[in-house]
């Protein structure tokens, strides 16, 4: 009998702290920690397009074209990823 209840009130425990650590983890995104992955997101972008570029002049010897085309495009996805970002954060 005391066993059962000990049980029941482990249960409910159990439970409350559960639910408090997931309340916690869904709203402990604070503002320096998006700001730094919305930045990421932006530079990675950039340096991944302008990477691209240069092995692809390398290749086709058409020095800075593509270096310059892909630069744009790694800016225009990093800006796209930041406004997705910024929408979902939003919601």
């Amino acid at each position: 009998m005391q066993e059962d209840k000990f049980k029941t009130r482990l249960k409910i425990a159990k439970n409350k702290a559960k639910s408090k650590y997931t309340q916690k983890n869904v709203k402990s995104n604070s503002g320096m920690g998006v700001a730094f992955k919305m930045s990421t997101e932006l530079v990675a972008s950039v340096v991944v397009g302008t990477i691209i570029g240069f092995i692809l002049d390398n290749w086709f010897g058409t020095k800075p074209w593509l270096i310059l085309i892909f630069f744009f495009v790694g800016v225009i996805a990093g800006i796209m990823n930041v406004i997705r970002s910024a929408k979902k954060m939003q919601k």
